[in-house]
C-alpha cells in the first residue's frame, strides 16, 4: 500500500494570531520544514498565537515528522493559547487527548461538521 504523503496548508487571518492547518495523508519532516518557520514568525509577531488544526484523510506521522512534532511541542510548550482539532475518526478525537500533556494550550476536539464552532472557540476570548 505505501505511505501517503501528505498535504498541509497553512492560512492565517490577516493581522491575526489564529492559524489554520489543513492536513491530510501522512506528515513528514519536510512538512516541518515547510511550515515551521512560518509558525515560527508568527509566534515572533504575536507571543501566542492560536491554531485550528483540520485532519482530513489524515494518516498519522512517519516517525521522523513525530519526532519533529514532540520537539516543536516542547519548544513552543507556553507559545500557543488554543488548538482546535477538527476531525472525522474516533482515533483522532483520542490523539487530542494525548496531546494535552505535550502542551500548555487548551486543547479541544471537534467533528468535522463542528468546524463552525471550531472556529468560535479558537477565536473567543
Amino acid at each position: 500500500m505505501g505511505v501517503r504523503f501528505s498535504e498541509v496548508d497553512l492560512a492565517t487571518r490577516a493581522d491575526s494570531n489564529v492559524i489554520h492547518l489543513h492536513v491530510s495523508g501522512t506528515m513528514n519532516h519536510e512538512d516541518y520544514e515547510i511550515f515551521g518557520p512560518d509558525i515560527e514568525q508568527l509566534i515572533q509577531k504575536h507571543g501566542k498565537i492560536r491554531v485550528l488544526l483540520e485532519l482530513d484523510d489524515f494518516h498519522g506521522w512517519t516517525a521522523r515528522a513525530l519526532w519533529d512534532d514532540i520537539k516543536f511541542d516542547i519548544q513552543h510548550f507556553r507559545d500557543i493559547e488554543r488548538i482546535a482539532m477538527v476531525g472525522d475518526k474516533a482515533w483522532e478525537k483520542w490523539m487530542a487527548i494525548f496531546c494535552s500533556p505535550f502542551t500548555a494550550a487548551k486543547v479541544k476536539y471537534f467533528d468535522a461538521s463542528e468546524i463552525d464552532a471550531a472556529w468560535d472557540w479558537v477565536d473567543e476570548d
